[in-house]
């Protein structure tokens, strides 16, 4: 009985293993493309689910404008979008020089991949570092917002500019706090009322009866008669007393995963989540390249006369680069 044996190409060789190359791959490079294939699907799982939420949600949905307006060391500016725009940037700046770095390796020019492994790395770490400040923006929040009763957010804007946010810090005094103090014996100093945050909803109440020039945005859509687009319910001053005192539940600062002042929670949990896993992976390759970059310092690849190392954590970074332009494409553009 004969045994049928696999060939490759033309020539019939056999392909048992070891030093072949199916595709004109190596097996490294082959496993890291598996890799790339499996985790580009889970990332698209990811965004298919944030894009059907989104439209199923769309009256409630953020405006990304007006939530990713941050710049650092310019507080109070109006920036939207600018900061995410310079940290894509840098990401992208990343991806060249670590294709820069492969070329070199593929000339065996260990000065020049050191220089651009380490371009690499810097433009990695300033990434991460943004993302992680970017969060901290997102959690504390900037202008607050009051959460009805039914789970809705309301949110404050000048009366003759619905456009104009006013954020609870502009118009909200913080009143007495009924706290009875323990002293260091009891373990902890003061025990509070179990209020939690800057101002109480009576608060916040007392003060929008006090300032006729600000009025209440809902997160309805309507649709604009003079320009025909869609844009969230203004109310009229005497709307929004109303609304205020009988719905006003709960004074909402920043954003958590049940909560948060911008609209849907859900836009919340999916911000944290992708955008998260995204930059664990950025963080994961910084580490690798760290690794490769001292390798490559220390000679490794010049005794084993290939950089193919340098070329597979290549393909892991450009990934990486990549799928944060479908992130920044559906978060902050769409």
């Amino acid at each position: 009985m004969e045994t049928a044996v696999a060939t490759t190409g033309t020539e019939g060789q056999k392909w048992g293993g070891g030093d072949a190359k199916p595709l004109n791959a190596s097996y490294g490079k082959m496993m890291m493309w598996f890799f790339i294939l499996s985790d580009a699907l889970t990332f698209s799982g990811f965004l298919a689910a944030y894009g059907f939420s989104r439209f199923k949600f769309i009256e409630e949905w953020p405006i990304a404008d007006e939530v990713f307006n941050h710049f650092p060391f310019l507080h109070g500016v109006d920036a939207p979008m600018f900061y995410v725009a310079l940290m894509t940037f840098i990401l992208i700046g990343s991806s060249v020089t670590m294709v820069l770095a492969v070329d070199a390796g593929h000339h065996m020019d260990k000065k020049k991949v050191s220089l651009y492994m380490l371009l690499t790395i810097i433009g990695g770490f300033i990434f991460v570092g943004s993302q992680a400040w970017e969060w901290a923006n997102f959690i504390n929040g900037e202008y607050g917002a009051v959460q009805t009763n039914g789970g809705k957010i309301l949110q404050f804007v000048k009366v003759d500019d619905h456009k104009k946010r006013v954020g609870l810090d502009e118009f909200v005094t913080v009143g007495p706090r009924d706290a009875e103090f323990l002293g260091n014996s009891e373990g902890i100093w003061y025990e509070s009322s179990g209020y939690q945050g800057t101002y109480t909803i009576e608060e916040v109440k007392n003060a929008f009866k006090a300032n006729p020039d600000i009025t209440i945005r809902t997160q309805q859509l309507i649709e604009n008669p003079e320009t025909g687009a869609s844009e969230k319910l203004v109310l009229s001053r005497e709307e929004a007393l109303i609304k205020l005192e009988k719905d006003g539940k709960a004074v909402v600062e920043g954003a958590n995963l049940t909560v948060n002042e911008y609209g849907a929670p859900l836009f919340a949990d999916f911000f944290f989540f992708i955008t998260g896993f995204h930059g664990f992976h950025v963080f994961s390759g910084v580490m690798i390249n760290l690794v490769i970059y001292f390798n490559v310092l220390l000679g490794t690849y010049e005794r084993r006369k290939s950089y193919e190392m340098v070329e597979k954590v290549g393909l892991y970074w450009h990934f990486v680069d990549l799928v944060w332009v479908f992130v920044f494409t559906f978060f902050y553009l769409v």
